[in-house]
């Protein structure tokens, strides 16, 4: 291992160490009856199980529910986590079971395979956007149209690679944490991981021209179908609204180097999508925490 690699590792040992004591120190004053601490801790988590969840469905509306059933999973099982744990292993797992169990989002109502995204993508003639006129910027709506097909191909994962990849590649949890949210070993965790990246990074490099210059595939020529086919709104966008920052700034741990720089070019481009707040957040905590039997349960002040 480099000593780059050992500080990258360090640092984000001591980043998810302090994350773990205040979490703890939250909960203690949650399960005490504090309401404000109960709500800091759900305020702390939501965008990342929003953004998650956005990742994993490929859709702003789909992901706002699957955000507000999973914390009232978290919140009325607050009670039975042990403070001996890590509340983020405890938090994921609840995550995981919870999108490896729900209904078919609408994008998965039939399973599509990479052969079968990539024939989609072909039947969409190219079509430049300047013959059409828009709101929003041309720009905003290529990017828009580039996020939403790059999602669109996580979705040709099963759901157990597609969560294993956005853990362990896109938001970066260590391994540790991601073997003891999938309830397997490290190892098994990195193969099956290395699985979900070299179908995805193959797929992009023998069809998508982001990287692969001799790819022809090009987003600018593409947007005006995503649009006709639904896929992009050129009046409300959705994955860059409310931007907060991109996931790359965010993640617990920093990429500096890559073992190999052309899958590390894939794994930047997704890492580079916007990290966008969770709609109504404030909204939807207290609407939790006003209801009889939450505040029955934790005796809120």
């Amino acid at each position: 291992m480099t000593n780059t690699s050992v500080e990258s590792d360090m640092s984000g040992a001591f980043i998810e160490k302090h994350i773990e004591e205040d979490d703890q120190l939250l909960i203690q004053k949650a399960l005490k009856g504090n309401k404000a601490a109960l709500e800091d801790l759900i305020k702390k988590h939501q965008n990342w199980i929003y953004n998650v969840s956005l990742a994993m469905v490929s859709d702003s509306d789909d992901a706002s529910d699957i955000t507000q059933e999973v914390l009232i999973k978290v919140i009325t099982k607050l009670g039975t986590f042990k403070s001996e744990s890590n509340f983020r292993t405890w938090l994921y797992r609840i995550v995981k079971n919870h999108f490896l169990n729900m209904k078919r989002s609408k994008y998965e109502t039939q399973p599509m395979s990479f052969d079968d995204f990539g024939e989609g993508l072909d039947s969409i003639a190219n079509e430049s956007l300047s013959n059409y006129k828009f709101e929003i910027e041309e720009n905003v709506l290529v990017e828009e149209a580039k996020i939403s097909c790059m999602k669109g191909m996580l979705l040709c994962l099963d759901r157990e690679q597609r969560f294993i990849y956005i853990i362990g590649e896109l938001f970066e949890f260590s391994d540790m944490l991601c073997s003891e949210v999938m309830g397997i070993t490290r190892a098994n965790f990195r193969v099956k991981l290395h699985r979900a990246k070299q179908q995805l990074y193959n797929f992009m490099n023998n069809k998508c021209g982001l990287v692969n210059l001799n790819n022809p595939c090009r987003c600018a020529k593409k947007t005006a179908g995503f649009i006709k086919l639904g896929y992009v709104d050129p009046v409300n966008i959705h994955f860059q609204k409310e931007r907060i920052s991109t996931i790359e700034k965010v993640a617990y741990k920093k990429v500096s180097t890559y073992e190999n720089e052309g899958i590390g070019a894939y794994q930047k481009l997704f890492r580079n999508h916007p990290f966008v707040q969770s709609p109504d957040s404030l909204k939807t905590i207290k609407k939790l925490l006003s209801s009889k039997s939450i505040k029955e349960a934790f005796n809120l002040d």
